[in-house]
């Protein structure tokens, strides 16, 4: 930047309060009035005054453009007009700083409105709040949801429902949760999931809300299909061969009494007949009978009671309680558990109960191998810390696997591949880990093995 004309006028003021003094000086030691001496004094103080001005201009141009930026006004503009001081470079970029801040908040607020114009018009319902419960966003889709107009704290939603505003304040980063609330008598699930955030040292959370309950009764009406398919199903095997030996064994019953001959005259092997169609029949009626028990079994799991135990405690339990059937079939069994001391919140009886259930299923998988020729039989068992936390149980065998169409139904109650199966084990395990708050997952793949997986949350 040249300064020329602003040094040139520093230069010629200093000059003058030179000049000024010399003729104060001069004055002092003359004649002249003392009217005379001050007012030359006066000029001196003013031309002193007028100098610091002078120099301090560029400091309060500075000051003033800071201030521009300070409080984000970028409506001021710098002329050089008419200035005389050397000062139109310094206008010149102060003005282009100023063009160049505006343009960012142009660009900032334009990116601002579209961001805010997706997250108004997004499907899922979206609220931010701060720790206080004081909500910066509510989209058009979280008051449709709930059913309210925009509020100004979570606090104003208590008219819908005390678990709402506690799910959304006590729930932490990841955490996901199913709400059900009522709204114009109707009622909704929504599921709930929980971000925090954190913007220049304060505390926020991010609410997302979405309404399953289409979705939900679409799987519900999925699952009620297959879980009759499977009843029928079952049900028609004992109940046919029973209605038909039934009617066989009146036909012949009916002939006898038709024709009015005594019992005595009933041949043997007319009594053997009967006697199978009934002894068929009560094994039939006792097999339904069990099915039965079992589907009421099945709707009577008691809620678990929580304990903190050692995974590889409960898993060695398991193992011992199995060694025999593992022995029998010479199974290599390869088991670990990292780090050894693990801990999981579980009902251990429970969890006993699905892991011996999965153990059972990997030891008959394994002694199909024999009949595939298959020499290696392997079981693995493993434990395992989950990087988001809580724990894994791993149940895998190299044994014959399933097919792709049964691994979608293996979880139905009723369903099995197995010959003798009740198909009541996984749909129970399945339960079990659901009312701990897990979940159970299979993969499978023909001649090369399965793997179920528990997965614990902390």
């Amino acid at each position: 930047m040249g300064f020329k004309n602003f040094r040139l006028q520093a230069i010629i003021r200093l000059i003058l309060i030179i000049a000024t003094v010399f003729l104060l000086v001069n004055l002092y030691y003359s004649e002249a009035y003392g009217f005379t001496k001050i007012l030359v004094i006066v000029i001196i103080v003013f031309q002193i005054v007028s100098l610091f001005s002078h120099v301090n201009k560029t400091n309060r141009e500075i000051v003033g453009f800071l201030q521009t930026i300070k409080y984000d006004d970028f409506s001021q503009t710098y002329s050089d007009h008419n200035e005389g001081s050397g000062f139109k470079e310094l206008y010149k970029e102060f003005n282009e700083v100023i063009r160049k801040f505006r343009d960012v908040r142009a660009d900032r607020e334009a990116q601002y409105q579209y961001l805010k114009t997706i997250v108004q018009h997004v499907g899922i319902g979206i609220i931010t709040f701060d720790e206080l419960g004081e909500v910066q966003i509510m989209n058009a889709s979280a008051r449709n949801l709930l059913g309210v107009e925009q509020i100004k704290n979570v606090n104003q939603l208590q008219p819908i429902g005390n678990e709402l505003i506690e799910t959304i304040r006590d729930l932490r980063t990841g955490g996901r949760d199913l709400i059900k609330i009522s709204r114009n008598g109707e009622e909704i699930q929504l599921a709930v999931y929980v971000i925090e955030l954190s913007l220049r040292g304060k505390e926020f959370k991010l609410i997302s809300l979405q309404n399953i309950q289409s979705e939900l009764e679409e799987k519900e009406m999925e699952a009620w299909q297959n879980l009759i398919r499977v009843l029928t199903h079952e049900i028609m095997n004992s109940v046919t061969p029973i209605s038909s030996l039934a009617a066989t064994v009146e036909t012949e019953l009916d002939e006898f009494v038709k024709d009015g001959k005594n019992v005595s005259e009933i041949s043997n092997e007319a009594v053997e007949d009967v006697h199978m169609a009934v002894k068929t029949i009560h094994n039939r009626s006792d097999s339904l009978i069990k099915f039965v028990s079992d589907f009421r079994n099945m709707t009577r799991i008691k809620h678990p009671t929580l304990k903190e135990v050692i995974i590889k405690d409960v898993l060695e339990h398991v193992i011992m309680l199995l060694k025999p059937d593992i022995e029998k079939n010479k199974i290599e069994l390869h088991f670990k558990v990292e780090p050894a001391d693990l801990k999981v919140n579980i009902d251990q009886e429970q969890i006993e109960q699905v892991l011996i259930n999965l153990v059972k299923n990997g030891i008959q998988a394994l002694e199909e191998n024999d009949e595939d020729g298959k020499e290696s039989k392997i079981l693995r068992i493993e434990g395992s810390q989950k990087t988001e936390g809580g724990a894994a149980i791993l149940i895998a065998d190299n044994g014959t696997g399933i097919d792709e169409e049964a691994i979608k139904k293996i979880f139905i109650p009723f369903f099995t591949t197995k010959k003798n199966g009740s198909g009541i084990g996984l749909s129970l395990s399945k339960q079990i880990m659901r009312q701990h708050k897990g979940n159970i997952s299979v993969q499978s793949t023909l001649n090369i093995g399965t793997e179920f997986l528990l997965k614990f949350s902390q």
